[in-house]
């Protein structure tokens, strides 16, 4: 059984650094900030795609500039490991000697999910991991299925677990369970449109749920566990 977490949002406590970098980005680039909350509601996509959600009017030449500036600035502000949500680690190790498979779908960049990887200790950690910049951004679902082949699962042999509607839109493409979190970026009524089998308020709950539900691959958790 594989189990596929979102990174932003759903492993690591990274948003708000996503949003002051996207901020400084656009003041460097001699654009307005964009709202904290119209930030917040892109991530998880691939940095093109944000970038166009966000300054929909500027010239495509602009929007690489700015993509390119927010690199910069996320990476200066980057001080030290990333911070991982509480339990994350605990609740990874959980799952992995429990038997499950552990995989990584995320908007970040390949270089980008290296960096802090190894900065965590976790280089080798996860049997799977695609980022945006080598695949189709989410909500396409292409990322999932490329998991999926790599370790020779089906759709519902895979559990996705997400923060945002384009976690669980994607999985809900290709027929994936899916669980939401709800300390991300998205209001819980995002997620519920998405049919998720749960949504859990701690990773920690996450252990006995994942059995459960990819075990008995039919069975429906109460979406609220709060």
């Amino acid at each position: 059984m594989l189990i596929i977490f979102d990174w932003d949002g759903t492993l690591c406590d990274s948003v708000e650094q996503i949003v002051l970098a996207m901020q400084a980005a656009a003041s460097r680039c001699a654009l307005p900030p964009p709202e904290a909350a119209a930030v917040r509601h892109i991530v998880g996509l691939g940095l093109p795609q944000a970038v166009e959600i966000l300054f929909p009017d500027q010239p495509l030449a602009d929007r690489e500039r700015l993509a390119r500036a927010y690199s910069s600035c996320y990476i200066e502000a980057d001080q030290g490991p990333a911070r991982l949500f509480e339990g994350a680690l605990d609740t990874l190790a959980q799952l992995r000697d429990a038997g499950f498979e552990l995989a990584v779908a995320t908007g970040k960049s390949r270089r980008g999910l290296v960096r802090v990887l190894q900065g965590l200790g976790l280089e080798g950690f996860f049997d799977a991991t695609r980022c945006a910049d080598e695949t189709q951004s989410k909500p396409h679902p292409l990322m999932l299925e490329q998991i999926l082949a790599e370790r020779s699962k089906r759709a519902n042999q895979a559990l996705m677990i997400g923060d945002s509607e384009y976690d669980l839109a994607m999985a809900r493409a290709i027929g994936m369970p899916s669980v939401g979190v709800s300390y991300g970026v998205h209001a819980r009524e995002l997620l519920l449109r998405h049919q998720p089998r749960a949504i859990v308020d701690e990773l920690r709950q996450l252990g006995e749920l994942a059995e459960l539900l990819l075990r008995q691959p039919e069975s429906t958790v109460q979406a609220s566990t709060g």
